[in-house]
């Protein structure tokens, strides 16, 4: 069974063709970050103009990438939230009207779901239940994962999500965007990680997550402190904080719930010491996807559509975007 999946809830217009879930045929993702670079972040209507420009051309290179005619698709999967509004309404759009061209059934894919299934685009498919740590630029959920399709949220982020965070100190350091690469690379060239003790906030009794304090800290600190600036320091004992906070809250909540395996997605799930430091620290397997599937792209769409298809959950063609959609 072959899924056609179109991803766009941000900056990256990108399409893929997914074999029963777990083979990637093909995969193509635009990216926009050097169109955002200059302006230190995204901006929303900028980048819903360029996912114009990318999407039918993108769809067409995973079709031709993946050596399929329409006749070979089983079902079109789209992302219809959570996301910037312009730019999922691109893909959905483009999504209905090959639904519609070509009498193909419609799927709708929540973009944070999509991440989980990135972990299945591998040779060791997790088993259930699991526990999954989303780690994003709008998001840090902690998710409890009983069956394809059946998800509790154990913990959300209160305020900054890791990945806003990782920007926004980015920023303050001037070490470059987008922040999560840029402060990873930085903190490598530093001497002393725990150089200045950055506060954690443990919000006790929950497995919530806040980042706003941290990323304040930081700006003070790096505020009091003459030129020249140690930002690679500051960098490194910044990573150090947000990495201490969610792979503590994410051990703990998997021996609570007695899990069989940890799973980390999202873009900041390509964070080398995130994914070192919760597999030191976990008593039980811990898997994260290659890291081009960390990132947003249509395969991770794909692959979770083909578990909404067999489920029976199709869509009509008066799907529409959800900005603010939830999972769990």
């Amino acid at each position: 069974m072959k899924i056609l999946g179109i991803e766009s809830s941000c900056d990256e217009t990108a399409a893929a063709v997914v074999e029963n879930g777990v083979s990637i045929l093909s995969s193509v993702v635009a990216s926009q970050v050097d169109i955002h670079a200059r302006y230190g972040g995204i901006v929303p209507e900028v980048a819903s103009r360029q996912h114009l420009l990318s999407i039918i051309p993108i769809v067409q290179k995973a079709m031709g990438d993946a050596n399929v005619v329409w006749d070979d698709i089983d079902a079109i999967a789209v992302t219809n939230g959570p996301g910037l509004a312009g730019s999922l309404l691109v893909g959905l759009s483009m999504a209905k009207t090959l639904s519609w061209a070509h009498n193909l059934p419609l799927v709708g894919v929540n973009h944070l779901e999509g991440h989980i299934y990135a972990n299945w685009l591998t040779d060791d498919v997790p088993d259930f239940p699991l526990i999954c740590l989303i780690v994003s630029g709008g998001h840090s959920d902690l998710i409890l994962m009983r069956d394809h399709g059946d998800y509790v949220r154990l913990g959300r982020t209160r305020d900054d999500a890791a990945g806003e965070a990782f920007d926004k100190v980015a920023r303050v350091l001037g070490v470059g965007y987008p922040g999560g690469p840029a402060i990873e690379k930085a903190s490598l060239s530093s001497e002393n990680s725990a150089a200045y003790p950055l506060p954690r906030a443990w919000l006790k009794g929950t497995y919530d997550f806040s980042f706003s304090g941290l990323k304040t800290a930081v700006l003070r600190l790096f505020d009091s402190i003459d030129a020249p600036k140690p930002s690679n320091d500051i960098a490194a004992s910044f990573q150090e904080a947000v990495v201490d906070v969610l792979a503590t809250k994410t051990v703990d909540v998997a021996q609570k719930y007695k899990v069989k395996r940890v799973i980390i997605a999202g873009g900041v799930a390509a964070n080398k010491l995130l994914r070192s430091t919760v597999s030191e620290r976990c008593p039980i397997p811990v898997s994260c996807p290659p890291l081009a599937l960390c990132t947003d792209n249509a395969a991770m769409i794909a692959a979770c559509g083909y578990f909404r298809f067999k489920a029976g959950q199709i869509a009509g063609l008066t799907l529409d975007v959800q900005p603010n959609l939830k999972l769990g």
